[in-house]
């Protein structure tokens, strides 16, 4: 019987929850989650606790922030003149915008507006969470050399590689 291991394609249900039981994610409301075991594709922590794992294994899984997002980081919390936000039609806590600096895109989530200032967080929705997943694995097999070279993009079921959180299908 197969295991999860390096360049094994991996599909799985899952429920993700936080501290408080709240459930922030889950499987059930959309595809499986396909990956490539070692691809980077997932976070470090599950990655970890899926391998060597088998067909119809189901286990429970506690993630740190340091294995999963991250911790927080103050000084990724800024505030920008609202006016620099002109071009936007709506501006509301919670939205999330796209910038670049020299390490590439980084996601911003607005947490607080005023009428002269905007107040952007530059850390992962989910940094300094510790994570609690619910793990059935269903589906495994060897990744065929053009997944393994590119990802999951070919098209064969769940949401394939490349996911982050906020997507549907991402498991964070």
């Amino acid at each position: 019987m197969l295991k999860i291991e390096e360049n094994k394609v991996v599909t799985f249900e899952y429920t993700l929850k936080n501290d408080n039981g709240d459930i922030l994610d889950s499987s059930a409301s959309h595809a499986p989650l396909v990956y490539i075991h070692g691809s980077g594709n997932i976070i470090p922590g599950l990655e970890s606790e899926l391998e060597g794992k088998q067909i119809g294994d189901k286990f429970e899984a506690t993630i740190a922030p340091e294995d999963a997002y991250g911790i927080r980081y103050d000084e990724l919390i800024q505030k920008i003149e609202r006016e620099k936000l002109a071009h936007l039609d709506t501006i509301e806590v919670g939205m999330q915008l796209q910038a670049y600096d020299e390490e590439g895109m980084q996601i911003l989530t607005i947490v607080e507006v005023s009428d002269k200032d905007v107040t952007l967080d530059g850390n992962h929705p989910l940094a300094g969470e510790r994570l609690h997943f619910d793990v059935e694995v269903i589906g495994i097999r060897d990744a065929t050399e053009e997944e393994a070279m590119f990802g999951l993009n070919t098209g064969q079921g769940g949401c394939g590689g490349g996911c982050s959180c906020g997507d549907d299908c991402c498991g964070c």
